[in-house]
């Protein structure tokens, strides 16, 4: 058993996809409906579908709800481009016996997260999809990056002051006028007789 999807709407949206599935030829091998006994909330059973064909409706397009497709595959190949044909790419699973093969297979997908031999969000990973999956990431440092907001500087040293022989006519150049950071020292204080 899973949980009530988040409306009426949505739970008539996920029943109008399954409908869609068999109509397209999927074999549906469980679920595909409210469960029954459960007249209050909005739920769904959990459906799948197998010998999806990859162009599918139900196979192409996001449905947020408790189903599952299974398309067959000859190739390792063949798997990752079958997985990369959506125009969505918000998550996927892989499911391998070698881990590290795995992780090589799912590197491969273009989607924003990808689970291996299971699916739990890692709180401290970016999530968000690719393509037409979502707007950028949430959560793990990339998802703060929208945040910020950059600003360049710029800056200029003071202004050198001239040497006191090209001065303009009344400029007296004093010892205050020096300051750390002058490459020359101020003049020396002239002497009265």
């Amino acid at each position: 058993m899973v949980g009530p999807l988040v409306s009426r709407r949505q739970r008539e949206r996920v029943l109008d996809y399954i409908k869609t599935g068999l109509n397209e030829g999927a074999r549906l091998t469980t679920g595909g409906g409210p469960p029954p006994g459960l007249d209050r909330g909005w739920f769904v059973e959990p459906t799948v579908f197998a010998d999806v064909e990859n162009s599918s409706t139900i196979a192409q397009e996001e449905i947020f709800g408790p189903v599952l497709t299974v398309t067959p595959y000859d190739s390792e190949d063949e798997a990752v481009c079958l997985a990369n044909e959506s125009a969505y790419g918000l998550a996927g699973t892989v499911w391998a016996t070698d881990l590290d093969h795995g992780a090589q297979v799912a590197r491969r997908m273009r989607t924003g997260t990808v689970g291996l031999n299971g699916y739990l969000p890692d709180l401290n990973s970016p999530y968000g999809g690719r393509k037409a999956s979502g707007l950028g990431s949430e959560l793990g440092p990339e998802g703060l990056q929208a945040y910020p907001r950059r600003q360049g500087h710029s800056a200029l040293r003071r202004i050198r002051q001239l040497a006191p022989a090209a001065a303009p006519v009344g400029h007296r150049r004093s010892r205050r006028t020096a300051r750390s950071g002058d490459r020359r020292p101020a003049p020396p204080a002239r002497r009265r007789a």
